[in-house]
């Protein structure tokens, strides 16, 4: 078996432009086969647009779009969607109501014969469950059922790539993890690519080899889930995956100096004010010693103390936020299962180095 040079799918340089404003903003991105990218970002950054034009069903104003090397659309020259090899799966699973669940799944598969048609439909059915249901009709189905006659449809004509514009979100939390990983594993077997658009990162963390962050219709960042998220590019791309708590200072010598001590601020000239954003999860509490805290140490530096201003269990952990003594600041820290000290109480806070991003303030 070879292995193709090319990306399976490659976009470079993707602009669109609507009623004079610029929605997709020169994107590239490439994603190799039998691969996962997730666009992640908020609404109305540019990710459904990008979807559409690699999909064919809308226009670029420049830039061009490729399939295994080969240019399916620019400017001048373009394939039809339909012969794109691309699977489109969306919110809206518009599974055909007049159609039972096997005729919806064996659709797309115009030049196969009626038998071929069942025996694929059937197979696909199979492998998501449902094959009992292969007469029954869509409206008899629930949501999640759905949902999965309508990647089995996708999936039918066996597509090189699939583009899923947020499939999973109108489906209830509780069968939602268990549909995407399903689904996943269906993708993989069937060796299709994927490109995935969703405003929800843990979505993106839980089914992407790669993500790419969108924001005002630029790829921001791009890379592995873990990376994305312990090595954000700035202050937004770290509160996009989480909560976040900032400190401000003003850099002298390379180091800026804060409540809770110095911190690295390499590169950055004196002078220059900075942000240090940290997680809750990434401060320590500790309890008040007649009015004094835990020593400092060289990985958790120096402890501030706050004075509790609320409490609360969030299931997995508690939520507890501090009035900062030092100026009155509010900061978050979140701790593993039940602690709820009372408001009022006055708590020492430390903030792990390792885990703490610096930025320029624009």
């Amino acid at each position: 078996m070879t292995t193709s040079p090319h990306p399976r799918l490659e976009i470079r340089d993707l602009v669109r432009v609507y009623e004079g404003k610029t929605v997709v903003d020169h994107v590239s991105l490439s994603i190799d086969p039998g691969k996962v990218m997730c666009l992640l970002g908020p609404s109305g950054c540019g990710k459904s647009t990008t979807l559409r034009m690699i999909a064919g069903v809308d226009m670029q104003n420049s830039g061009e779009i490729y399939v295994d090397g080969n240019l399916v659309c620019d400017t001048v020259f373009r394939v039809p969607p339909e012969r794109r090899s691309i699977g489109l799966m969306f919110q809206d699973f518009a599974l055909f109501p007049h159609l039972t669940v096997g005729e919806n799944v064996a659709f797309g598969l115009t030049s196969s014969t009626g038998a071929e048609k069942k025996a694929r439909a059937k197979s696909l059915l199979e492998r998501v469950g449902l094959a009992h249901f292969i007469d029954e009709y869509p409206h008899q189905l629930s949501g999640g059922e759905q949902q999965r006659v309508a990647l089995a449809r996708a999936l039918a004509p066996r597509p090189s790539i699939m583009l899923m514009d947020e499939p999973f979100s109108g489906l209830d939390n509780r069968l939602r993890d268990g549909i995407r990983d399903e689904t996943l594993d269906l993708l993989k077997e069937e060796g299709a690519s994927v490109l995935l658009v969703t405003h929800e990162p843990e979505e993106a963390m839980r089914m992407a080899d790669e993500i790419a962050l969108m924001r005002g219709g630029r790829i921001v960042q791009r890379g592995a889930p873990y990376n994305i998220y312990n090595a954000p590019v700035d202050r937004e791309a770290v509160s996009f995956f989480s909560d976040i708590n900032v400190l401000r200072g003003k850099v002298q010598g390379a180091l800026t100096d804060t409540p809770f001590g110095q911190f690295l601020a390499p590169g950055q000239p004196d002078g220059a004010e900075v942000e240090i954003v940290f997680r809750p999860q990434h401060v320590s509490i500790d309890f008040d010693r007649d009015g004094k805290g835990p020593n400092p140490t060289a990985l958790a530096g120096t402890p501030a103390r706050g004075i509790v201003e609320r409490a609360r269990f969030m299931g997995s952990e508690s939520l507890v936020e501090f009035r900062m003594d030092h100026d009155g600041q509010v900061l978050k820290a979140t701790v593993p299962n039940v602690f709820m000290p009372k408001p009022g109480m006055p708590l020492w806070l430390t903030v792990r180095r390792d885990r703490c991003f610096v930025f320029p303030v624009e």
